[in-house]
C-alpha cells in the first residue's frame, strides 16, 4: 500500500501494518465524531507516526497513486474531514 501525507511525499506501507494503520484511522475518525480537538491532533500524530516510522519512502520521481492520503500534521478537522472517504483516511 502506498500512503501519502500531504506535503511530506509517499511512503510505501508492509501489508502487515495495514490493520493498525485502519485502529489509528478509527481513532481519528472518532475524535472527528466527538469535536475533541486535542483528541484529533494526539490520534492523528499517532497515524502519521505510525506511516513514517514504518513505511519506506517512495522515491520523489514515482509517479503511481497513492492509496490513501493522510493531511499534515497541523491539519484542521475541516481539511481532515474534505480527505474522509466512506471508510475514513486508510482504506479497508
Amino acid at each position: 500500500m502506498i500512503v501519502r501525507i500531504l506535503t511530506e511525499g509517499q511512503f510505501e506501507i508492509p501489508d502487515t501494518l495495514v490493520e493498525r494503520l485502519n485502529e489509528l484511522d478509527n481513532a481519528v475518525l472518532a475524535a472527528l465524531d466527538s469535536g475533541e480537538e486535542q483528541e484529533f491532533k494526539v490520534s492523528l500524530a499517532a497515524l502519521l507516526g505510525a506511516v513514517r516510522e514504518a513505511g519506506t519512502p517512495v522515491a520523489a520521481d514515482f509517479l503511481g497513486a497513492s492509496d490513501a492520503t493522510l493531511p499534515y500534521a497541523d491539519a484542521t478537522v475541516e481539511e481532515t474531514r474534505a480527505l474522509l472517504k466512506s471508510d475514513g483516511l486508510i482504506p479497508g
